[in-house]
């Protein structure tokens, strides 16, 4: 299972740099720079648990290693795109499906206890549950 401390240490073994920054709209956020090599910025007094913090720094990665960018002009639908790709890509780090089958198995049966297990919001359970089971992220046609 992977730890906000693996997280920490993923980033920086990628050259990654992960900045706690006082954000006045974002939690967070993610940039390719000029040289290649990528920065994100938390605002950890705007995350309130260690599992949104987890799943938040996850996310950003995620756009960094999916190459998921945009803008502000971008249209949504390109937006939802990139953002998914980054939930996709955080699912698969902290949720690996075979875990998630071992920990239902263990008896880890509903989304709370599920994203306990695995230190992540409901949020992102619920994503991932829906991703494995449907193939798509879009938890609000199936609640």
């Amino acid at each position: 299972m992977t730890t906000l401390l693996d997280l920490y240490e993923y980033a920086e073994n990628q050259g990654i740099d992960v900045d706690w920054v006082p954000l006045e709209q974002a939690t967070s956020l993610s940039i390719p720079l000029p040289d290649g090599s990528y920065a994100i910025a938390v605002n950890p007094w705007k995350l309130d648990t260690l599992e949104q913090e987890t799943v938040c720094l996850a996310h950003e990665l995620g756009h960094c290693k999916t190459g998921s960018f945009y803008n502000r002009h971008a249209a949504l639908d390109i937006r939802q795109k990139h953002e998914n790709r980054a939930d996709k890509w955080a699912i698969q780090h902290l949720i690996p499906v075979e875990d998630l089958d071992e920990a239902v198995a263990e008896g880890c049966e509903d989304i709370p206890a599920l994203s306990e297990h695995f230190c992540v919001t409901e949020d992102l359970m619920r994503k991932a549950v829906c991703w494995y089971t449907h193939g798509n992220l879009a938890v609000e046609m199936y609640a």
